[in-house]
């Protein structure tokens, strides 16, 4: 048996009211007003892609620190040629023997992905699997994706033996249907008419493909007890189901009025929503399905019924992690898309990022690897030559220890507004690890008056600054209120 083990999934606390955006282009476009409904999540200036697929890929490994396969989905990675499942793959110290592939291009990445991986460890040239979807795509100011989109990820550990979800069987019809496009060098999508992407796009192919998947895996469209299919599309999803002659009380929700669309994770999303709310029964089929140029129409069947209620209990945990923000100069703000004053504070000269010192500390910088010295335990925060237990002090003792799980707490705090931070106050101080370990940091995804000293925290992997005239991202980790700490959903 082949199938999902574990699911986890990711999405930022801010989520942006819908009636600020509507709010703040009512003027040029009275029509909008019937769109101020509901939110969208909203990345903080610190994630993006990268950062969130590594928080819901720890939450969904757990304690388990190796896979076979890293295969890392997203239309939005921040570099055209880095491979994005390596920075996970150092984020999180899985270590170097393993393969890994980045997958784009298309709106079902995410589910070819999955399938990707459903393949590699059927025929057993990997062990195991990570799967990780993510997006965080701009679109223009008053546009439908500003409305529509939403930012978050999901992670899936693909295995086989006793799965939660087992993989039965799938079908892949590829169409060049363009319903959108990014064009080489473009920040943003090009859509075309919602109307004919229903009639000419998901009517004609999700139906025929998900017929073909029903059919290899032996069974009919009355058998599928939930039906994921992502669409922005009013009443589209129901649509598509019906023509599959698929029930209605199957077809899952969309999330449009809590989330949004996330692009290429959001068919796990809307799975992992499903998981949380409906009646579930062993044996019960499942259809998840991607659409872009084509469609993915994945079959899965419930072998445990506690573990899939687990799994939707993971995403029910982050959706509860929710901060309400109408500041929509704030999104414009941390997006990039309006130009704002940053002061003389703000400009550095030193943004040149050595890449032969990220190379050489890259256990540090992105796996968050300290010390621990061999003779008297003590742990420390960068690694060095000599123990800093002033009762030690031994030399070359010290072997690498991942401060990433460690639980740690604020021993000082400052609120600054006069250091550059694109969400003022720079909220920064030391924090002590509870196993021993203390370090300067930043704070990330706190509010002025909602830390002090004593509060607890995890450390989270970020985005620390970008250098724009190159086009690199660097990221390290920063603490933030251990409160909000991604769940795992496992059998």
């Amino acid at each position: 048996m082949v199938g999902i083990a574990a699911y986890a999934a990711y999405l930022p606390r801010l989520r942006l009211s819908r009636k600020a955006i509507v709010d703040a282009h009512r003027w040029a476009d009275p029509g909008l007003a019937g769109k101020a409904k509901g939110e969208r999540s909203m990345c903080n200036w610190d994630e993006d892609a990268v950062t969130m697929g590594v928080e819901a890929s720890r939450a969904c490994l757990g304690d388990r620190r190796t896979t076979s396969l890293i295969a890392f989905a997203s239309t939005s990675a921040p570099f055209a040629d880095r491979q994005h499942g390596g920075i996970v793959a150092g984020a999180l110290n899985l270590g170097e023997d393993l393969a890994s592939i980045d997958v784009g291009a298309s709106q079902r990445a995410g589910t070819s992905a999955l399938l990707q991986a459903f393949a590699a460890v059927a025929s057993g040239q990997h062990a195991d699997a990570l799967v990780i979807a993510s997006d965080k795509r701009r679109s223009k100011a008053a546009s439908a994706g500003e409305l529509d989109n939403g930012d978050g990820a999901a992670a899936m550990f693909v295995g086989s033996g006793a799965c939660a979800l087992e993989f039965v069987a799938a079908h892949t019809a590829t169409v060049d249907f363009i319903d959108h496009f990014r064009g080489a060098g473009e920040d943003f999508d090009y859509g075309w008419e919602e109307r004919w992407i229903r009639d000419e796009g998901l009517a004609r192919i999700v139906p025929e493909a998900v017929g073909k998947a029903l059919k290899k895996a032996g069974l009919g469209a009355t058998d599928v007890a939930h039906f994921i299919l992502p669409s922005t599309i009013r009443g589209a999803t129901a649509s598509v189901a019906k023509a599959a002659g698929i029930a209605s009380d199957a077809v899952a929700d969309t999330l449009a009025a809590e989330v949004g669309e996330a692009g290429v994770a959001h068919p796990f999303l809307m799975l992992g929503a499903r998981l949380a709310t409906a009646e579930l029964v062993a044996g019960q089929a499942i259809v998840v399905c991607g659409f872009g140029q084509g469609c993915d129409a994945i079959v899965l069947r419930i072998n445990d019924a506690a573990g899939a209620r687990a799994m939707g209990n993971a995403y029910s945990a982050t959706l509860a992690t929710r901060v309400a923000e109408d500041n929509y100069q704030k999104y414009l703000a941390f997006n990039n898309l309006v130009a704002l004053e940053k002061g003389m504070r703000a400009e550095k000269d030193d943004f040149k990022t050595a890449l032969t010192v990220t190379y050489r500390k890259r256990d540090m910088l992105t796996g968050l690897v300290g010390g621990r010295c061999t003779v008297c335990g003590t742990l420390q925060f960068p690694r060095a030559d000599i123990c800093v237990n002033p009762q030690c002090r031994a030399t070359h003792t010290q072997e690498p220890h991942p401060f990433r799980e460690e639980k740690a707490s604020i021993v000082t705090w400052s609120a600054d507004y006069l250091t550059y931070t694109a969400d003022p106050p720079a909220h920064y101080g030391m924090i002590n690890f509870a196993n021993g370990g203390r370090f300067m940091t930043d704070f990330t995804d706190v509010s002025v008056g909602e830390i002090d000293v004593g509060t607890p925290v995890r450390m989270v992997f970020r985005v620390k600054s970008y250098d724009r005239l190159r086009g690199f991202v660097r990221y390290f980790w920063k603490a933030a209120p251990a409160c909000r700490a991604p769940e795992r959903g496992q059998a």
